[in-house]
């Protein structure tokens, strides 16, 4: 693919994320060429174009009527995603799309079923998948440095901010369990099997009809390896998941959102030994652009994209069904003055 013409992408948003993070990713990647970025006001786009050295385009419709955007990257509010996911396919563009993708496990299966039936790539941006930390971690879990695995842990927590944002929106889709919750139940993906599935879950609620502001899950895979998952909006920064074995364990600090040049640290335990071992660093960021490049060269082969996509809705529809929601849906309960929240026993 080297020698292959660039592909020309879109960015359908202005969104913070894309900002900071994805476009200039794209910029730095030989196989994209950045040609515009679409925002619903002018002037958003423009302050795009300009830092970005790409055109403006005002509408998401206008973007998806060119014939030099090959594929889009789609950075809108969680709750369009489905919306501007699909209107994208159908025109016949490649799909790379921010987490959350979906609660639905229907919505995301009918999106994976559009690309396949056109041959587009459709793809979930969880970018801490391209860090090459992790495929560390597999490698020692497979060599059997820790024994048989048992359990997986995964937290990701971050301070209450600015209640304006979008994460704090119920009607955009926000909420702890799209925002942190994804990332560890995305995590614990990479350990247990493929017939993963939610056994408990509990989230904590805003008062008055707000989203999700806390969280813990519990999953297992056919082998019986199970995976405790916490996230929140509301605590002390956390980001960090650990393996334990029959024989020692693995601890990952910075697990889903370290900065391309810092160096992650693992640790490992065994017996009464205790290693840490510092592991190169990695632009995740320019991997995860670099990863949907490639798919969009050759869909079907990399179907696993949009596979892995459908069985993450799958498990976070699975989560939100069991845990309920302000409504009082799926058996929730009070929990206490300031919060709400519901617990389903396996």
């Amino acid at each position: 693919m080297a020698d292959a013409e660039p592909i020309g992408i879109g960015v359908l948003g202005a969104a913070d994320i894309a900002w900071r993070r994805t476009v200039p990713a794209l910029r730095r990647c030989p196989l994209v060429r950045l040609v515009a970025v679409a925002s619903r006001t002018s002037d958003k786009a423009r302050a795009f174009a300009d830092r970005f050295g790409c055109e403006a385009v005002t509408g998401y419709e206008r973007l998806l009527e060119r014939a030099d955007v090959r594929a889009v990257y789609i950075p809108v509010p969680n709750a369009l995603h489905e919306k501007w996911a699909d209107a994208a396919l159908r025109a016949g563009k490649h799909v790379l799309v921010e987490k959350s993708l979906t609660v639905s496990a229907a919505a995301a299966t009918d999106l994976a079923r559009t690309a396949r039936e056109r041959g587009l790539a459709f793809m979930e941006n969880f970018a801490f998948l391209q860090h090459t930390q992790h495929e560390r971690v597999r490698e020692l879990v497979a060599d059997g440095v820790i024994g048989t695995p048992r359990v997986f842990s995964g937290s990701f927590g971050i301070p209450r901010a600015d209640p304006g944002l979008i994460r704090y929106s119920r009607e955009l889709a926000g909420g702890a369990l799209r925002e942190t919750g994804c990332y560890p139940v995305r995590a614990a993906q990479l350990f247990l099997g493929a017939d993963i599935e939610v056994l408990g879950a509990r989230l904590r609620f805003e008062e008055d009809g707000g989203v999700d502001t806390a969280g813990s899950v519990l999953l297992a895979d056919g082998a019986g390896v199970t995976a405790q998952c916490d996230f929140g909006l509301d605590h002390a920064y956390r980001n960090t998941y650990a393996i334990w074995g029959s024989e020692g364990r693995i601890e990952v600090d910075w697990a889903f959102t370290p900065p391309p040049r810092t160096r992650p640290v693992l640790r490992l335990h065994r017996a009464d030994r205790r290693e840490e071992r510092v592991l190169p660093a990695a632009d995740q960021f320019l991997g995860a652009v670099t990863a949907f490049a490639e798919a969009c060269a050759d869909p079907m082969a990399h179907e696993s994209y949009s596979v892995a996509a459908v069985r993450q809705a799958s498990l976070l529809e699975s989560i939100m069904t069991l845990a309920g929601g302000p409504e009082g849906t799926a058996r929730s309960r009070a929990a206490g003055p300031g919060s709400r929240s519901a617990h389903v026993p396996a």
